[in-house]
């Protein structure tokens, strides 16, 4: 499946967190060590740039942080990025130079790459969000099945499994994603493609594509 790989979903000259990828196939394949390297990065980044603030803690000087966002580590924010008003950060978590997160909106183990969008009440978990990728208001990423089993990434006749029982999306840049839309576990979006509203997304989405509703996804270029 040479089109969900790393190289053609993300642009890595636009995240702090290139070197986590670089040694793997398929995004998911970092979610397991996002913990380890915000550790191990934090502990590089140059003070003139960065504060620590509490335990594992890393916030770029100029990121705008509301009082009422609450922050827990490891996790990065990078330059110029916007947390709002009761954001929920559980922790190993990776924000973007100029992300925003929103009012309401949680994040978990979870990569953003620079100027993504998660505004409104989103929910993203075990994911990776490429650049200037932006979730509309009320969409969600779900990452656990409702058996239970180890999530599966399914396109078309082809499955890789993940060995992995928490996966949320992958999405690549500039993905567009419809308010209150679901993304299944296992969900994979091409660079450049969007998603309808109240969709319920499942299995990969090519690159260039949108997808309407299930058995209906079509080329940009056949509009």
């Amino acid at each position: 499946m040479e089109n969900i790989t790393i190289e053609n979903l993300y642009d890595l000259t636009e995240t702090i967190a290139a070197e986590l990828f670089t040694e793997a196939e398929y995004p998911w394949e970092v979610l397991p060590r996002i913990h380890d390297f915000i550790l191990e990065l934090g502990k590089r980044l140059p003070e003139e740039i960065y504060e620590k603030r509490g335990e594992d803690i890393w916030v770029a000087k100029n990121a705008k942080v509301a009082p009422t966002a609450c922050l827990n580590g490891p996790l990065i924010i990078d330059e110029e990025a916007e947390i709002r008003h009761c954001a929920f950060v559980r922790g190993n978590a990776i924000v973007g130079k100029g992300a925003v997160v929103g009012n309401s909106t949680e994040l978990k183990n979870v990569v953003l790459f620079n100027k993504v969008q998660v505004p409104h009440y989103n929910y993203v978990g075990d994911s990776v969000l490429g650049f200037k990728s932006h979730m509309g208001a009320g969409s969600i990423t779900s990452n656990v099945k409702s058996d239970k089993t180890l999530v599966v990434v399914k396109n078309g006749e082809e499955k890789i499994e993940t060995g992995l029982k928490k996966m949320g999306a992958m999405l690549g840049d500039h993905v567009e994603v419809g308010c209150n839309s679901v993304l299944n576990p296992g969900t994979v979006i091409g660079r450049n493609s969007n998603v309808y509203p109240t969709s319920c997304v499942r299995g990969v989405i090519p690159a260039g594509h949108i997808f309407k509703r299930p058995g209906e996804v079509v080329k940009k270029s056949d509009i």
